[in-house]
């Protein structure tokens, strides 16, 4: 299946790169592209868009503001935003988590880091490469943020209790950062096991995809920031 990917950017010579590099692979096309956010959402629509790469800093309708619409709209839901981000120490790399953002990357990445972000997201995973950005994020993620989910925390927190025990178990799991084949050697069960868990508890909680679930393992306590 092609991924049909959509690049919203408000520079023109970074989409016309991005593009040639998508275009080279046989698994995925650029169907759209979008120099502002607005445009971005409505391409997304217009194009069936798997995966958006998204800047941030837009004229007009921005990349935050962009993700927030994708992922509030039902007819989207299949659509994953991959944020494209200039530093990657940036506040708003965990504003475009809780805004619904699958993950994001720095745009000084390797092209085979950019294809496989893609690919990854496309698979419904969470991209919070590299890995010494995730101890940042997750000490913002651990901040209060009264506006980040519209007053949802204390209802996610609640909806915590009806998972399992083994749900909570795996969803610290991928807090962390593990893969299902990661979980799976961890817990000691199957991967078919661990990603059964993460579905349950992605329905249960509300969440679009594993991103949002580490989000929520965070914004409720689940799971503690490191320190380190």
């Amino acid at each position: 299946m092609t991924i049909r990917v959509l690049l919203a950017d408000d520079q023109a010579l970074l989409r016309s790169a991005f593009r040639v590099l998508v275009d080279s692979e046989p698994d995925m096309e650029v169907v759209g592209e979008a120099s502002d956010g607005a445009e971005a959402v409505r391409l997304a629509k217009e194009e069936r868009a798997d995966v958006v790469l998204m800047d941030i800093r837009m004229p007009g309708t921005d990349g935050l503001a962009a993700t927030r619409m994708i992922s509030a709209d039902p007819t989207l839901a299949q659509v994953r935003v991959v944020i494209l981000t200039t530093f990657e120490v940036d506040d708003y790399v965990v504003q475009s988590l809780r805004a619904g953002a699958s993950g994001f990357l720095g745009k000084g990445s390797e092209p085979d880091e950019l294809l496989n972000a893609i690919r990854v997201a496309a698979d419904g995973e969470a991209l919070l490469s590299p890995t010494a950005t995730k101890g940042l994020i997750a000490r913002f993620l651990a901040q209060p943020d009264d506006s980040a989910d519209g007053g949802d925390g204390t209802a996610r927190s609640e909806r915590l209790a009806t998972l399992t025990s083994r749900e909570r178990e795996v969803l610290v799991q991928v807090a962390g950062g593990l893969s299902n084949d990661g979980i799976a050697e961890r817990l000691e069960v199957s991967p078919l096991t661990v990603k059964t868990h993460v579905n349950r508890a992605m329905a249960k909680l509300g969440a679009r995809d594993r991103a949002q679930l580490v989000v929520i393992a965070y914004e409720s306590g689940l799971v503690r920031p490191r320190v380190d």
